[in-house]
């Protein structure tokens, strides 16, 4: 079930719909002022993909987990 759920294109955009903009926010409070200052390291980079990819796959659980639900309860 799993599967086919992350099958779902409607899935996989309401994850990005959802993590992109919480992902930038977090990139800004937590390493905006280093990209500002220019003061910018392997580290600052790494933190910097990690934050939107993080909270995409947030997202992506929370989205599956729901069609998921929502397909038992449509199903009984």
């Amino acid at each position: 079930m799993w599967r086919a759920t992350l099958r779902d294109r409607s899935v996989w955009l309401r994850s990005l719909r959802i993590g992109l903009p919480v992902g930038a926010l977090q990139i800004a409070v937590n390493q905006g002022d280093h990209w500002l200052t220019g003061h910018v390291t392997s580290a600052v980079v790494i933190k910097t993909i990690a934050a939107p990819a993080i909270s995409i796959g947030i997202a992506l659980v929370a989205a599956t987990a729901t069609v998921r639900s929502k397909s038992k309860h449509d199903a009984s």
